[in-house]
C-alpha cells in the first residue's frame, strides 16, 4: 500500500520531481567534481610547482657546517669565490661522490623524486673578467640497479629558464650556457667561442645558448660537469645536489621529526617515515648518502603547502556553498509541493495517519527522487572533474573511491536539509482547517 501511494504521488507531480532531481543533480555534480579534484590535486599542484625549482639541497656535512659557521649564503658564497676567497669545499676535503648520486632514486619515496642535478662551482677568468663556472648534468640517463632507467638533470629542474640557442648537452664537453647579464657584458652570442682560465689551465668553450633565469645565475656560466671537474681537479666529485621532490604538506608531526626524529614514538616514527613529508624524504636521502646533510629549501616547501592548503580550502568552500544553494532550492520546491497537496495530507491525518507516518511518506518520495538526481549528478561530476583536470593540469584526474560514499552522504544531507522547512509546514497543517478550505 505504501509503495502504491509513493509511486502514485510521484506520477502526479512529475514536473516538480524532475526539478528536484535536477537541483540535486546540479549540486552533487559540482560537489563531486570539487571533491574528486581536491583529493587528487595534491600531486597535480606539486607536479606543477616542481617546474619552478628544487625544494631540497644535498651538501657534504662538513661543507654545510662550515657554510653555517661563516654565514655563507649562495649569493655570499659566489661573492667570496669571485674574490678568490677559499670556498668551504676548499677548506676541507668534503665532497659528494658523483658515482653515488643514483642512490637518490633508491629511497623509499623514490617515485616522489622528480628530478635532481649535481653542481660543482669553479672560479674562472674570461680575459680580465672573474666569474663562476658551474658544472652540472644537463640531461643525464641513469641505469639503476633495479633495471629501471631514469632521466634527470638541470634542464628539467630549471624548465622556466628562457634560452636563446640550444639547450645544454652533457656529451658536448666544450659547450656552455652563459647568463644574459654576463653575455651582455662580454659581448657573447650563441655560437661564439672564448677562452676559460682556471687553476693554471686554459680551455676553449663555445656558447650553446644565452639564458635568462631572472636571478643571480644570469652572471654565471653553466657547463657539463666533466668540464668543471677537470678545471677544479676534482674528478668524480660534486659539491652539492639540488633535488625536486613531490611532498605532502607538513603538520605538527613532521615539524617535530624535522627537529629531532629520535623524539618520536615508534608508531609516530613509522607514520612520519612512510609519509612523503619533505623532512622524511630529506632523512632518507641522508641515510642512503652518508656524510651528507639534506636541507629543505623552506621558501619553496612552505609555498607548496600554503598554495595547496588554499586551493583545497577554496574547493571545500565551493562544495559547501553549492550544497547550501541546492538545499535552499529543494526546500522551496518541496514546500510548494506540500502546499499543493495540503488537502491530501489533511485527509491522511483525518483517517488516522500520525505526523510521523506522513513525514516518512514524504521523505521516502523525496529520497527516491534525490537518489535519481544524485546518480545523474555523480556521473556529470566525474566528467566535470576530468574537464578541470585537463584544462588546468593537462592530465586526467584520478577519482578516489572515497568520493562515492561522500557523494551519497551529500545527497542525504542536501535532501534532509532542504526538507526541514517543508516538514515544519507539514506539521502545522490541521485536518479540520484544510478540509474546510481554510
Amino acid at each position: 500500500m505504501i509503495w502504491k501511494m509513493v509511486f502514485g504521488a510521484l506520477g502526479r507531480q512529475k514536473r516538480k520531481n524532475r526539478l528536484i532531481a535536477l537541483t540535486v543533480g546540479l549540486g552533487v555534480s559540482l560537489a563531486a567534481a570539487m571533491l574528486g579534484v581536491m583529493f587528487d590535486v595534491g600531486d597535480k599542484v606539486n607536479q606543477e610547482l616542481k617546474s619552478y625549482g628544487a625544494n631540497l639541497s644535498v651538501v657534504p656535512r662538513g661543507a654545510s657546517m662550515l657554510s653555517e659557521l661563516y654565514l655563507l649564503t649562495d649569493e655570499g658564497e659566489g661573492q667570496a669565490r669571485d674574490e678568490a676567497t677559499p670556498s668551504p669545499a676548499g677548506l676541507a676535503e668534503h665532497f659528494i661522490s658523483e658515482a653515488d648520486l643514483y642512490k637518490i632514486k633508491m629511497i623509499f619515496w623514490a617515485y616522489n623524486i622528480v628530478d635532481f642535478a649535481p653542481y660543482l662551482t669553479v672560479p674562472v677568468r674570461i680575459g680580465e673578467k672573474k666569474t663562476l663556472l658551474i658544472g652540472t648534468w644537463f640531461q643525464r640517463r641513469l641505469d639503476l640497479p633495479t633495471g629501471e632507467k631514469v632521466e634527470t638533470g638541470m634542464t628539467a629542474l630549471k624548465s622556466w629558464w628562457r634560452l636563446e640557442g640550444q639547450s645544454g648537452a652533457d656529451d658536448d664537453a666544450a659547450g656552455v650556457l652563459v647568463g644574459q647579464r654576463l653575455a651582455r657584458e662580454l659581448g657573447l652570442q650563441p655560437g661564439d667561442t672564448f677562452n676559460l682560465a682556471a687553476g693554471g689551465q686554459t680551455r676553449i668553450a663555445h656558447v650553446r645558448a644565452v639564458f635568462d633565469s631572472g636571478g643571480p645565475e644570469d652572471e654565471r656560466i653553466f657547463a657539463p660537469l666533466a668540464l668543471a671537474q677537470s678545471l677544479a681537479g676534482r674528478p668524480g666529485l660534486v659539491e652539492r645536489v639540488e633535488v625536486s621532490a613531490l611532498t605532502t604538506p607538513e603538520n605538527e608531526l613532521a615539524r617535530r621529526a624535522a627537529l629531532n626524529p629520535g623524539s618520536l614514538s615508534r608508531i609516530e616514527w613509522d607514520t612520519w617515515y612512510c609519509t612523503a613529508y619533505i623532512s622524511s624524504i630529506a632523512y632518507q636521502i641522508e641515510e642512503i648518502l652518508p656524510g651528507t646533510r639534506v636541507k629543505a629549501i623552506r621558501q619553496v616547501a612552505e609555498s607548496e603547502g600554503a598554495i595547496l592548503g588554499k586551493i583545497q580550502l577554496m574547493m571545500i568552500l565551493l562544495t559547501v556553498l553549492t550544497l547550501l544553494c541546492s538545499a535552499l532550492a529543494i526546500s522551496n520546491l518541496v514546500t510548494a509541493g506540500i502546499l499543493e497537496r495540503s488537502v491530501e495530507i489533511g485527509l491522511l491525518k483525518a483517517l488516522g495517519a500520525s505526523n510521523l507516518s506522513v513525514i516518512l511518506l514524504f521523505l521516502l518520495e523525496l529520497f527516491l527522487v534525490a537518489l535519481v538526481g544524485g546518480a545523474l549528478g555523480y556521473g556529470a561530476g566525474l566528467g566535470l572533474a576530468q574537464l578541470i583536470g585537463f584544462s588546468v593540469f593537462g592530465v586526467a584526474v584520478d577519482i578516489k573511491p572515497l568520493v562515492i560514499p561522500l557523494t551519497a552522504l551529500m545527497v542525504l544531507a542536501v535532501t534532509l536539509l532542504g526538507a526541514l522547512p517543508a516538514l515544519r509546514a507539514l506539521l502545522r497543517l490541521k485536518p479540520t482547517e484544510v478540509l474546510h478550505g481554510k
